[in-house]
């Protein structure tokens, strides 16, 4: 029976690197650690890697409630340590005065260095202070070349994770009953939209599902997923529990206040 069955299409290659990962910590008998994964990637990995009992894995992100997470393979006698992972933390100094930063300036600050997104773990911003994780190996690099956010010069300081600045997420639990898994139904349910404009959030570009925009109204969505629509929060699709006697899905839906 393949592998490949039980996930997504566009997820082929992304398996194919786990099972090579795998494979890795299996003939050197050393650890394997990866770039940071969203909460699918980790879902997928954590589902492959889970049948091996002689590959053990644990996810690190800088704080326990960290959603982007490197993953550390390695085999049963090594002890995972905190270093191991690999992470920085970096602040971001500005004159908070005269500029307001926000995450998508932040983001795109950090992708305009070339570097790929998952070089790069979370970015928290409580009130006026900014810190983003990034992995070790382009610490340097990412404090040479990052000179200003928008139209703000910065400049950036390591602190120790444990300086990290946390805000609460307040997550609020929903059940719904869906006619499909499709992905205009499932935001509609969760957003309290009409089926149509559901579609038209999709067609106009401003759906995400786990961090990759999706303009197919025929998506099918899978546990663990994490929805977005611009200007209406994040979703997460905490479990699908089945048919009701009505044919319909109950699915239990973490929503972001």
């Amino acid at each position: 029976m393949s592998i490949y069955q039980h996930f997504r299409p566009e997820e082929r290659d992304f398996i194919d690197q786990v099972e090579n990962w795998r494979s890795y910590v299996e003939n050197t008998y050393a650890p394997k650690l990866t770039d940071f994964l969203d909460p699918r990637e980790q879902k997928v990995l954590g589902m492959i890697i889970g049948e091996h009992h002689e590959v053990k894995f644990q996810f690190f992100g800088g704080h326990d409630q960290a959603e982007r997470k490197r993953a550390l393979l390695y085999p049963e006698y090594y002890e995972a340590d905190i270093k191991d992972f690999n992470l920085t933390l970096l602040e971001v100094n500005y004159p908070k005065k005269f500029v307001t930063i926000e995450h998508p300036h932040i983001l795109g600050s950090l992708m305009s260095l070339g570097l790929n997104r998952n070089k790069f773990g979370d970015i928290l911003v409580v009130d006026e202070e900014i810190q983003f994780i990034v992995a070790g190996e382009v610490e340097d690099y990412v404090r040479l070349q990052l000179e200003s956010i928008g139209k703000a010069k910065i400049s950036l300081t390591e602190v120790s994770l444990d300086k990290i600045i946390f805000k609460e997420e307040h997550w609020t639990e929903m059940t719904t009953t869906v006619s499909s898994l499709r992905l205009d139904t499932l935001i509609a349910a969760i957003y309290n939209f009409s089926r149509e404009k559901a579609k038209t959030y999709i067609a106009q570009g401003l759906v995400k599902v786990n961090f990759t925009l999706i303009e197919n109204v025929a998506f099918i969505c899978e546990e663990g997923d994490v929805l977005s629509v611009r200007g209406e929060g994040r979703a997460t699709i905490k479990s699908i529990e089945g048919k009701t006697k009505k044919d319909k899905w109950r699915v239990v839906v973490g929503k972001l206040k």
